[in-house]
């Protein structure tokens, strides 16, 4: 009865815990950029001229700015010195349009930079690729099954979690710090005022948070399968 207890409540713990942090993540970033995407700058600017402002202040001229479909599929793409921003971000002049178009230009100036963290997040990119797949099917069949089969299936996927874990945990810096040159380039350069800054501030705090969930959903995991294979190995 003591093992069903301190099972169930690792698995609220390390499993369900995270989950709900994921959720209620995942609500925020959504409300707080459908409210901020329907205030307009005052300033009329769009997502796109934001961007491009803010990575000429930085000497950067060679990154193409892109529109992509869908909603918030924002992203730099290092690789190929690509920015790219959803329809509404791209198009948009609202302060959550503005904030998420300038968080992307900072990731291109981190990458200009030569931000030692987004060196270490791209070089880990191939294994995460790798072993996300991995990683999503111990979780996706059960860590019971999979864990209690213990031996090699068990090690591969522990290892392919703390992949997942360490990428999750290297990409936070990288969006904090890009958010961070975000919000004092667009009022150094005057592309919004300083009230105006509560809508991105929100926006793009709200993002952050998704990103620190999806580590403590990583590690949550990891450190649940780790503890299924400890207590399989203490019963051999």
């Amino acid at each position: 009865m003591y093992l069903l207890h301190t099972s169930l409540g690792l698995w609220v713990l390390f499993i369900i815990v995270p989950i709900v942090l994921g959720m209620y993540a995942q609500a925020r970033v959504s409300s707080a950029y459908q409210k901020n995407l329907g205030v307009p700058s005052r300033g009329r600017i769009t997502g796109e001229e934001a961007a491009s402002a803010v990575m000429r202040s930085a000497g950067i001229t060679d990154v193409e700015i892109v529109e992509v479909p869908g909603q918030l599929t924002d992203h730099y793409d290092p690789s190929e010195k690509r920015l790219a921003l959803s329809s509404e971000n791209f198009r948009g002049t609202s302060l959550a349009a503005v904030g998420v178009a300038a968080h992307e230009a900072g990731h291109a100036i981190q990458h200009k930079v030569g931000y030692a963290m987004m060196t270490v997040r791209q070089n880990l990119v191939p294994a995460m690729r790798f072993a996300a797949p991995i990683a999503y099917l111990f979780c996706g069949f059960g860590f019971m099954f999979l864990g209690r089969a213990g031996g090699l299936l068990g090690e591969i996927g522990l290892a392919a979690l703390a992949v997942l874990t360490l990428f999750q945990l290297v990409t936070l810096p990288v969006e904090f710090d890009a958010s961070r040159r975000a919000k004092a380039q667009l009022v150094n350069l005057g592309i919004l005022e300083r009230d105006e800054m509560k809508g991105v501030n929100e926006t793009l705090d709200a993002a952050a948070l998704t990103y620190l969930a999806a580590f403590i959903a990583s590690l949550g995991n990891l450190l649940y399968l780790l503890s299924i294979l400890s207590g399989g190995r203490r019963n051999d």
